[in-house]
């Protein structure tokens, strides 16, 4: 009874000791070693009073204006950082030094744009995330050889161009988001290192077209959104080793031909896996492939009656796989 007696009171000591440990205006939640700051008016980084042994610190909607190795070593156990909407416009190349086991980083919708190299280099992150912030160059510097990294998101940047050389540090890496930017060309090859890509997001950019090997290493790919760039045209061989592909989305781009053979490896879409939406398509005699194509996998394409002919003027409006024959002939 007085063994129970002691335990109990240990634990409502650690208890009462925790509680007096949690920063003001946060929530800590002792059992899963986890701390909340959310929509608060922080305006500095609260590492005093946090739990030395917390392992997942959330801090959001805040004033916060900059984080440094200081302020992380009060934490030295984390694992997984979160800092959305802040008001964060810089850091430090040491960031990471004191926190040896974060393998989550989340930076989402703060104020960032020009990163130190070695940014990113001092703790086995495994899914780092910059979304929805200012910057215009990333650098092959942030992080080491042979990475960790399994989820890279730069969406919602005003990159113009992704460096070859940070792609090829990413051999782990099974989803890459750079959708939302400015990019006007992806380099051949510089997705031959990315073997276990599983998820690429290219949408909203300003492509006109893609090189014919750029997913030649992607064999495990199942998710490609390609909307709302300017692709006119594209190899014939782009797709020939997507055959896990389930998703591909080319709607709102600039495309009024597909070259024969295109689709044919696309064995794995899903229904409704295909999106031709919104493009500018010429219903003339090159259009017969995807003519035949659309009749043959309709299940596999989204709306496939809303995949329409901009020319000629004889034919504007019509569904491509409402024509008939004959009309092919007339326009060939």
């Amino acid at each position: 009874m007085k063994s129970w007696c002691a335990l109990a009171f240990l634990w409502l000591a650690f208890l009462c000791h925790g509680t007096l440990s949690c920063p003001a205006l946060c929530k800590c939640y002792l059992r899963r070693a986890e701390v909340v700051c959310n929509e608060i008016p922080l305006t500095e980084y609260p590492s005093e009073d946090l739990p030395k042994n917390t392992t997942m610190l959330t801090i959001q909607f805040t004033n916060i204006s900059s984080i440094s190795e200081q302020h992380l070593k009060a934490t030295p156990l984390l694992e997984g950082l979160h800092l959305y909407s802040n008001h964060l416009q810089n850091l430090s190349s040491d960031l990471l030094r004191g926190v040896p086991h974060v393998n989550t980083l989340d930076l989402t919708g703060n104020k960032l744009s020009d990163l130190p190299v070695d940014v990113f280099s001092h703790a086995p992150l495994r899914s780092l995330v910059l979304k929805n912030n200012l910057i215009e160059k990333a650098d092959a510097e942030w992080l080491p050889d042979n990475s960790s990294l399994t989820w890279l998101d730069l969406s919602g940047n005003r990159l113009t161009k992704i460096p070859s050389a940070l792609l090829q540090k990413l051999p782990h890496l099974e989803n890459l988001d750079l959708s939302n930017n400015r990019l006007e060309k992806i380099a051949a090859n510089s997705l031959d290192q990315l073997t276990k890509l599983e998820r690429l997001n290219l949408q909203n950019n300003k492509l006109d077209t893609l090189d014919a090997s750029i997913l030649q290493s992607a064999r495990d790919l199942t998710y490609l959104f390609l909307s709302r760039n300017q692709l006119n045209k594209l190899p014939q061989k782009l797709f020939q080793e997507l055959s896990q592909l389930k998703h591909l989305s080319l709607d709102d781009n600039q495309l009024t031909h597909i070259p024969p053979g295109l689709l044919d490896p696309l064995d794995s879409l899903d229904e409704e896996g295909l999106d031709l939406t919104s493009n500018p398509w010429l219903c003339d005699g090159k259009v017969e492939y995807l003519w035949r194509w659309l009749q043959k996998n309709k299940k596999k394409v989204f709306l496939p009656e809303t995949i329409v002919c901009a020319r000629p003027q004889s034919l504007v409006g019509r569904s491509i796989m409402s024509l008939t024959e004959s009309e092919l002939n007339l326009q060939s």
